[in-house]
């Protein structure tokens, strides 16, 4: 099986507080994390995580994708330290490398899905806010495709041909590739920012 998701943002205390997760503090945000991805994802599994893995002192929140079941690609966001455009440099690529990622991808990835290409990028097309304008060089370019990314949190699930894997719309949890075909089979959005379905809704035990 193929998986795919996004900012995790494994060690960011303030992460619960700006998307409203629900967790008493960082620590059971790292391990209810933890769990709801090994629920789903064998050790055989392939997950494509697109960005924006962990933040604060990485030697230590980087230990939490140890504990992760799969093969473990990253594709770096604007918050890992490994990405080409981090404003420290495209550095510590040996610390994500020995934290449990298989590889790093630094560009843009094109694979199939639903009998279509689609692209792989942390970054949305568009509508990622005027704060985000340091980011515009970095952005994919729209040729009519559709686009698998992060970055954008809870803001949509799915906009236009763009399709949000980030943990905030999916449970917590990574998205299979059978739950992106359907999204991609049912077509385009009609360019509002729908909230996520109601199955898409954070698990009861979360908040216990």
């Amino acid at each position: 099986m193929q998986y795919f998701t996004a900012d995790q943002h494994f060690g960011h205390a303030n992460i619960i507080k700006y998307c409203d997760r629900p967790f008493a503090d960082v620590a059971e945000m790292n391990r209810v994390m933890v769990e709801l991805w090994n629920d789903i994802v064998r050790p055989t599994d392939e997950v494509w995580v697109l960005g924006d893995v962990a933040m604060g002192n990485r030697s230590e929140t980087l230990r939490c994708v140890g504990g992760l079941h799969g093969r473990k690609i990253l594709l770096p966001g604007n918050h890992d330290t490994c990405w080409r455009g981090h404003r420290k440099g495209a550095g510590k690529r040996s610390l994500y490398l020995e934290s449990g990622f298989e590889r790093i991808v630094d560009e843009e990835v094109t694979l199939e899905l639903a009998g279509l290409p689609v692209l792989l990028s942390h970054f949305p097309y568009r509508n990622d806010g005027p704060s985000d304008e340091s980011y515009a060089r970095f952005r994919p370019a729209d040729e009519g495709g559709w686009l698998l990314h992060g970055h954008v949190h809870e803001t949509w699930l799915k906009c236009e041909r763009m399709i949000n894997v980030g943990v905030d719309v999916w449970d917590f949890r990574p998205a299979s590739a059978d739950r992106i075909e359907d999204l991609i089979r049912s077509g385009p959005s009609n360019g509002k920012l729908p909230p996520p379905p109601s199955s898409l809704t954070p698990p009861a035990r979360l908040f216990t």
